[in-house]
C-alpha cells in the first residue's frame, strides 16, 4: 500500500449502524497496517461518503457518527438508489461505502448552500471540484455553468443524487435542494472520462427550426419524417406501434462544435442524451426534453450494452495508460458516477459495471454510486459513468 493512496470500505445490513460499523473497521485496520509498514504516514483528511437510499432517513445520524469515529476528515456524499465500491455494486439494498484520502488539508475545500466555493481572492485556487446536487433544483443547469467558472479548469465531475424517499447531499453537513462538494486545488492530480452508454442509429442531423423544447425541422425536413426515416418506419404506422418504437428512441444533443464521433457508431464525450418525450403527427414535431436551439445537432440512439462495455473499458484503459506513461505518477483512489439505468443489470450480471472497471484499471480503491444525472464538465448528462482517476507522485 502507498503511503499516500486512499483506503476504501464497503458493507451492507439493514441496520446503518452495523454496516457504519463494518466500514470502520475495514478503514481502521486498513490505516493500522499502514502505520506498521512504513511508519508515521500522512493523515487522512477527506472522505467520502454514499449511502444507499434506504439510508436516507438516517444521514445525519451517519455523518455524527463518522465524525465521532474518524476526527479530522471532512465528509461529502451524497445518496443513491444503488452504491459502488471496486468491483462491487449494491443496487436495491441497503448498503454504505466509504472511501478516505491523506490529502494536504491546504489542497482542497468543501462547499455547500451555507459556504461558496472561495474567492481566488482568499489564496485557495479552485482548480476542479466534485459536485453533488439534487435534480430539482431550480434552474440547475445554470448552477453548474457558474460553478464551473469559478473553477481554473472549468471542469467538474459528479452526479445527481437518486433516491425514493429522500435525496440528500452532504459536504459536513447534510443539505436538501442545491448543490454541494469539495474543490480540489492544482496540487492534487486527476484524470476524469465520461463513458457514454447510448449507440447512434442515424445520421447527425441540424436542427434547422425550433421552438423551446418543439423540434419543427432537421436538415430542412419536418422532425418526424427524419426519425421515422432514422429508425427505418413507415410514415403511416398506426399510433400505438409509433409509440411503442419512439419508447426506446433517446437523442443524442451534440452542442460542441468540436465533438465529434471519433468511433463509428459512437458519441462523443460532450453528447448529452436526452429523451423523446412527444410527437405531433398533425405538424410533423417533436418534443425533447431539453432546450433545443437552431444550430444544434442531434442523432437518434438508443441504449446498447455492447456498445457501453466497450466504451467503458476504453476510457478506464486510456486513464490507466496516461497515468503509467507519466513521468513517475500513479493511482491513489477514484470515483464512479454511473446512471441509475445502469449496472450490472444492464451489462448482463450482479457487479458487471464495476467488475469491467475494475479489471481495466487495475486494483485501486473506488468509491460511486448510481446517480440520477451525472455531471462532467458543465454538463448534466444521462445514461453514462464518469471516472474520476485521483493520482499521487510514485
Amino acid at each position: 500500500m502507498s503511503l499516500a493512496s486512499f483506503v476504501q470500505a464497503h458493507a451492507a445490513n439493514v441496520d446503518w449502524r452495523v454496516a457504519l460499523a463494518h466500514c470502520q473497521r475495514q478503514i481502521q485496520t486498513q490505516i493500522a497496517a499502514r502505520a506498521a509498514q512504513q511508519g508515521e504516514s500522512a493523515p487522512f483528511t477527506l472522505g467520502w461518503c454514499y449511502l444507499s437510499d434506504y439510508y436516507a432517513p438516517a444521514a445525519e445520524a451517519i455523518l455524527d457518527e463518522l465524525r465521532l469515529r474518524l476526527p479530522g476528515v471532512a465528509w461529502v456524499g451524497t445518496i443513491g438508489v444503488g452504491v459502488a465500491a471496486s468491483g462491487v455494486e449494491y443496487i436495491d439494498e441497503p448498503a454504505v461505502v466509504l472511501m478516505v484520502a491523506p490529502l494536504p488539508r491546504e489542497s482542497f475545500r468543501l462547499f455547500s448552500g451555507l459556504q461558496p466555493v472561495p474567492a481566488a481572492s482568499s489564496g485557495f485556487v479552485a482548480h476542479t471540484a466534485l459536485v453533488h446536487a439534487e435534480g430539482s433544483t431550480p434552474n440547475l443547469q445554470e448552477l453548474l455553468q457558474e460553478l464551473s467558472t469559478r473553477t481554473a479548469t472549468g471542469y467538474l465531475f459528479g452526479g445527481l443524487s437518486s433516491a425514493r424517499n429522500r435525496a440528500v447531499h452532504m459536504a459536513d453537513g447534510v443539505f436538501t435542494g442545491g448543490l454541494s462538494g469539495v474543490a480540489f486545488g492544482p496540487e492534487v492530480g486527476l484524470i476524469s472520462r465520461v463513458t457514454q452508454g447510448c449507440q447512434p442509429i442515424g445520421p447527425v442531423r441540424k436542427v434547422t427550426q425550433a421552438e423551446r423544447n418543439f423540434v419543427v425541422s432537421l436538415d430542412g425536413r419536418p422532425a418526424l419524417d427524419c426519425v421515422l426515416q432514422d429508425l427505418g418506419l413507415e410514415r403511416d404506422l398506426p399510433d400505438d406501434e409509433l409509440s411503442q418504437a419512439l419508447s426506446a428512441t433517446l437523442v443524442g444533443l451534440i452542442t460542441a462544435a468540436e465533438d465529434v464521433p471519433t468511433r463509428p457508431g459512437q458519441f462523443g464525450a460532450d453528447t448529452v442524451v436526452r429523451h423523446l418525450v412527444g410527437v405531433d403527427r398533425q405538424h410533423h414535431v417533436l418534443a425533447i426534453a431539453e432546450e433545443i436551439e437552431p444550430g444544434m445537432r442531434l442523432a437518434f440512439c438508443t441504449r446498447n450494452a455492447e456498445a457501453a462495455q466497450l466504451d467503458l473499458v476504453r476510457i478506464a484503459t486510456e486513464i490507466r495508460d496516461e497515468i503509467e506513461s507519466g513521468a513517475g505518477r500513479q493511482m491513489a483512489g477514484a470515483v464512479y458516477v454511473s446512471c441509475s439505468g445502469r449496472g450490472g443489470p444492464h451489462f448482463g450480471a450482479r457487479h458487471a459495471e464495476l467488475q469491467t472497471v475494475r479489471k481495466a484499471l487495475g486494483d485501486v480503491s473506488l468509491v460511486g454510486f448510481f446517480a440520477g444525472g451525472e455531471i462532467a464538465r458543465h454538463h448534466l448528462y444521462g445514461y453514462t459513468g464518469v471516472l474520476t482517476v485521483f493520482t499521487t507522485p510514485g
